[in-house]
């Protein structure tokens, strides 16, 4: 019987023992030792947000927008939250304008770090801090 019960051992259900990266960890794997340049890059979000379950932000990313010189990809990191990349998009210069727009989760109050990475290989980055009254994320168990 015991022998049953230790072949059953791997069909039983176990947490997740994945660890998600830290702050500091996502945004140097993006930089991947590349200076980050401050500038370029409008974020528009509200200074307070009464609920971190929706809270809109749009990025703009000053481009030529040619095929030699346009924004490759747009990420978005929360200093707070369990995981911290909360977004990446990926743009070609068919893309129109290097802008997007979404709805992200917040836990707390926390700053929000944007990079842009362009096609010349430059990160360009900004940060925009934000008060959450009632945060979203938060695991209850």
């Amino acid at each position: 019987m015991r022998r049953r019960s230790l072949l059953a051992l791997p069909l039983l259900p176990l947490p997740a023992l994945a660890q998600t990266e830290s702050y500091a960890a996502a945004e140097q794997s993006i930089l991947a030792g590349r200076p980050a340049l401050n500038g370029g890059i409008t974020i528009e979000m509200p200074v307070l947000s009464e609920n971190g379950n929706s809270v809109d932000i749009a990025v703009r990313v000053e481009s030529p927008n040619s095929v030699a010189d346009h924004v490759t990809a747009i990420h978005i990191l929360s200093e707070k939250n369990p995981v911290p990349r909360v977004a990446s998009f990926v743009l070609t210069p068919r893309s129109g304008r290097a802008e997007i727009a979404t709805r992200i989760r917040l836990a707390t109050t926390q700053t929000i770090l944007v990079l842009a990475e362009t096609s010349q290989g430059q990160v360009h980055r900004a940060a925009r801090e934000v008060i959450v009254i009632l945060g979203a994320c938060v695991d209850g168990g």
